[in-house]
C-alpha cells in the first residue's frame, strides 16, 4: 500500500493507505480514547467513544473505523467531539450498576478511567435501568449483566480466539444484554471456561469467582495443615499487580509474601511439573513402542480438557491419561507428604495459586477425588493472589528475595518451568524423551522450533532411530484443524501440545490485567511474560525433569517408577463425553 498524508489537529502526518483515524493518530502521539476497541479482536464503533470531527462530514465519526485518505483532515480534540464522548459515557454509566467500591474491577476499570479523562463525576441521566443478569453457578466464571456496557469485546474473544461463539448479544433496543444462548448460565453451556472472555471485559461485567477468603479461613484454622504452590506463570504476571513492568520475573518476592501470610508450606508446582514430565514422558514411549493410539495430546489445560470433552468427546482416546501439574502436587501432598509428616491427610489443605480461571473447575471434577478428598482445596488467580498480598499490608516491591521450601517439593528443573509458555510442555517433555529414547545426556536441549507466543507450531525430530513429528497449539481456533485431522485418521503427528489460552499460561484467564492502551499499543506482552520463563530456565542447574533428584526420591521410595501401578491410581485421570448444552433439571 502506499503512502499518503493528512492532518491531524494541524499537523501533517504520513499514513498508510486502509489504516484507520485511530492507529494513525496513536502512531503519532495522539490520544483518542476507546471502549469498544480492541487491535486484532474488534473494530466495530459500536460505542462511540473514539468520535473524531472530520472536515467536510455531517456527523462525527469513529476513529476506529474510519479510513484515512489523501488529504484528510482531523480534529480529535474539538469541543464538538469533547461533548459528544462525555455525552456518550454519561449515557453508558446512565444504565450502569455504579457500586464502584464494591466492585472488583475498582481502579483498575476502564469506565471508571473514561469517566475521570472526561470529567464524568455526576448523573446527567436517570431512569429505569435494563434488567440485568447475576450468574454465579459455574466453578470458575461470573457474569453480571448491570455492569456489561455492551462493548462486545467477550462475544469477539469467545468467536475469533476459541471459535465457539458461546457469547452473544441478546433482546433487542434497551433489554439488550450479552450472554450464553436464551441468558443460560455458564455451567449449562458449552463454555471451555478458559477466561478469555474476563480478559477482554473492561469493567467488572465478567470475573473469577474469588476463593480470597475461603483460603484466610484456612491460614487461620489451627487444625489446617495448609499448603501453597505456584504455577510457573503466576512469577512472570504477578509484579504487575504491583505497578512493575510487564514481564519482570518476581519469584522470589512471591515467596517471600506468601510466607508472610503463614502457610505452613510454601512449594512451586514446578515440581510437580517434572513429575507431570515423568509420567507422560513415559506414556508417550510406550504407546510409540507398544503402538498405542497417536497422535498423543497433551492434557495440562483444563480448558483444552473442557473443550475437547464437549466439542471432540470422539478423540479422547488420544489425550495423555496425566493429571495436570497442580493436582498431581495435591495428590502428593496427600498422599506421600501426609506419610512422610504423619499428617491426617484430611488436616492437609492445599492451595493453588494459578494463572487459569479453568483450574477452579478441574479441582472440582470427580476424578480429582480420592478416599472422599480433593487433590485441590482451593484454587487463586495470580488477580487473587495480588489482592490478598495487598489485604495482608505487604509492601511487596520492597520485599527481599526469599526460597521456597526445600523439603519434599522444593527442587525443580528449567524444564518445569517453561511449562506456562507455549511449547514449554513439549520442549520439557522432549528433554526427558530424547534421553530415555537415546540412552544418552543429550546437550542441545532447547527446541527452539516449538517456541513463540502465536500461531501453529511444527517439527519434525530425529531422536535417535526414530522421527518424531511434533506439534504446538494455543487457543481453540488454532487447534481445530489438528483435531480434525485427528477425527479424519490423517494427523502425521506423534506428540502434540495444546493449550487453551492462546500464548499459553502466561496470557491464562487469570494473569494480570493487560489494559487496552497497551493491548492496542501492539507490545507483545505475551513474548515479554514468556521470556521471563525461559529467563529462569537458563539460570538453573538442572534443566531436564528426570534428573531432579527430589523426583527421582520420590519414585525410589513411593512411587516405584513412571506409570507404575501407584502412579497411575494417584496421578492419572480419565475423561468422558460431556453435553454441549446439559438439561437445566
Amino acid at each position: 500500500m502506499g503512502k499518503i498524508k493528512l492532518t491531524i489537529n494541524n499537523r501533517v502526518v504520513e499514513a498508510e493507505e486502509g489504516q484507520t483515524v485511530l492507529e494513525v493518530a496513536r502512531e503519532n502521539g495522539i490520544h483518542i480514547p476507546t471502549l469498544c476497541y480492541l487491535k486484532d479482536l474488534t473494530g466495530t464503533g459500536a460505542c462511540r467513544v473514539c468520535q473524531v470531527e472530520i472536515e467536510g462530514a455531517r456527523t462525527l465519526c469513529a476513529a476506529c473505523v474510519y479510513p484515512v485518505r489523501e488529504g484528510l483532515v482531523v480534529k480529535t480534540h474539538s469541543v464538538r467531539a469533547l461533548e459528544a464522548r462525555k455525552n456518550v459515557v454519561e449515557l453508558i454509566v446512565s444504565n450502569h450498576s455504579k457500586d464502584c467500591l464494591s466492585c472488583i474491577r475498582n481502579t483498575n476499570c476502564e469506565l471508571q478511567r473514561l469517566c475521570q479523562e472526561l470529567g464524568v463525576r455526576e448523573d446527567a441521566y436517570a431512569g429505569n435501568k435494563t434488567p440485568s443478569t447475576f450468574d454465579e453457578v459455574s466453578p470458575g466464571i461470573v457474569r453480571d449483566t448491570s455492569k456489561c456496557v455492551l462493548c462486545g469485546r467477550c462475544v469477539a474473544a469467545c468467536k475469533k480466539i476459541q471459535g465457539l461463539g458461546v457469547l452473544g448479544f441478546m433482546d433487542r433496543g434497551f433489554k439488550t444484554k450479552v450472554g450464553p444462548v436464551y441468558d443460560r448460565s455458564f455451567n449449562d453451556v458449552n463454555c471451555m471456561q478458559c477466561g478469555q472472555c474476563i480478559n477482554v471485559c473492561p469493567v467488572g461485567a465478567l470475573h473469577e469467582k474469588e476463593e480470597i477468603h475461603d483460603v484466610i479461613n484456612a491460614i487461620n484454622d489451627p487444625h489446617k495443615h495448609v499448603i501453597v504452590q505456584t504455577a510457573p506463570a503466576v512469577r512472570a504476571s504477578l509484579g504487575e499487580e504491583f505497578g512493575m513492568p510487564i514481564g519482570t520475573r518476581v519469584t522470589g518476592k512471591m515467596v517471600a509474601a506468601l510466607k508472610m501470610m503463614g502457610f505452613d508450606r510454601v512449594y512451586d508446582t514446578n515440581f510437580a511439573a517434572d513429575l507431570t514430565i515423568m509420567e507422560e514422558g513415559y506414556e508417550f514411549i510406550h504407546r510409540v513402542k507398544e503402538d498405542g493410539v497417536l497422535p498423543m495430546i497433551t492434557s495440562c489445560s483444563p480448558g483444552w480438557v473442557n473443550y475437547v470433552e464437549t466439542q471432540y468427546p470422539e478423540i479422547l482416546d488420544h489425550l495423555s491419561s496425566c493429571k495436570s501439574p497442580h493436582m498431581m502436587f495435591g495428590a502428593m501432598a496427600k498422599s506421600y507428604y501426609a506419610k512422610q509428616q504423619r499428617l491426617d491427610p484430611k488436616d492437609i489443605y492445599v492451595v493453588s495459586v494459578m494463572p487459569c480461571v479453568a483450574k477452579k473447575g478441574e479441582k472440582e471434577r470427580e476424578q480429582m477425588i480420592n478416599n472422599g478428598m480433593k487433590d485441590v482445596d482451593a484454587v487463586i488467580t495470580t488477580r487473587e493472589l495480588g489482592k490478598m498480598i495487598k489485604m495482608f499490608g505487604i509492601n511487596f516491591k520492597d520485599l527481599a528475595d526469599d526460597q521456597f521450601d526445600q523439603d519434599f517439593f522444593g527442587e525443580y528443573s528449567g524444564a518445569g518451568v517453561i511449562f506456562g509458555a507455549s511449547g514449554g510442555v513439549m520442549e520439557a517433555a522432549l528433554r526427558t524423551v530424547a534421553d530415555v529414547l537415546t540412552n544418552q545426556d543429550i546437550e542441545e536441549i532447547e527446541y527452539q522450533q516449538v517456541r513463540g507466543v502465536e500461531g501453529l507450531k511444527e517439527a519434525t525430530l530425529n531422536i535417535g532411530d526414530l522421527e518424531v513429528k511434533v506439534a504446538v497449539a494455543q487457543s481453540m481456533s488454532v487447534a481445530r484443524p489438528l483435531l480434525e485431522d485427528i477425527k479424519k485418521g490423517t494427523s502425521p503427528y506423534h506428540f502434540i501440545e495444546i493449550m487453551g489460552c492462546p500464548g499459553g499460561c502466561v496470557n491464562g484467564g487469570g494473569q494480570s490485567y493487560i489494559n487496552a492502551l497497551v493491548r492496542n499499543s501492539g507490545f507483545n506482552y505475551k513474548l515479554a511474560r514468556a521470556k521471563a520463563l525461559y529467563d529462569e530456565d537458563e539460570s538453573l542447574p538442572v534443566r531436564k525433569s528426570h534428573k531432579n533428584k527430589q523426583i527421582q526420591e520420590l519414585y525410589d521410595n513411593f512411587l516405584g517408577a513412571p506409570n507404575s501401578h501407584l502412579a497411575h491410581e494417584l496421578l492419572h485421570t480419565t475423561y468422558s463425553k460431556r453435553e454441549k448444552y446439559p438439561d437445566k433439571d
